[in-house]
């Protein structure tokens, strides 16, 4: 199944709401079986049922997280989404903990029969708190 560009946009325009809602199953729903999720640490989760796994405690842990998109651009030939958002949620990093932070980051996303393949998650190293960026210890 090839999506039209109207198609990927409504699809995308679902998903990136039901991150905004913390609604996991919304954001399963646009995953396709066999995904291949690259997360923006390196390391790589593979299947949709291993990612669900992985992610029940990190969206009950991680609330009050929201994505803003910067821009989105896809190629609706080669079924492919490149997503650009910030993050913004309370900091997990020990000297931040709790303060909002911002991080900026790239998703590049490549579909399969209507739904997200492959995820590949690119994310600045430098986090916003405040008024300030730090570099963050990898």
């Amino acid at each position: 199944m090839t999506l039209s560009g109207i198609e990927i946009q409504e699809r995308f325009e679902k998903w990136l709401d039901g991150w905004n809602n913390h609604d996991l199953k919304a954001v399963m729903d646009f995953f396709h079986e066999e995904i291949i999720f690259e997360n923006w640490d390196g390391k790589a989760i593979a299947g949709k049922e291993s990612l669900r796994r992985v992610w029940i405690p990190w969206f009950f842990h991680h609330g009050g997280f929201r994505f803003h998109r910067e821009s989105l651009f896809f190629d609706e030939k080669h079924q492919v989404i490149v997503f650009q958002w910030k993050l913004e949620w309370p900091s997990n990093e020990e000297k931040f903990r709790g303060r909002r932070e911002n991080r900026q980051g790239v998703d590049v996303m490549q579909l399969k029969d209507g739904k997200i393949l492959k995820k590949m998650t690119y994310s600045k190293t430098a986090v916003q708190i405040g008024n300030k960026m730090y570099e963050m210890n990898l």
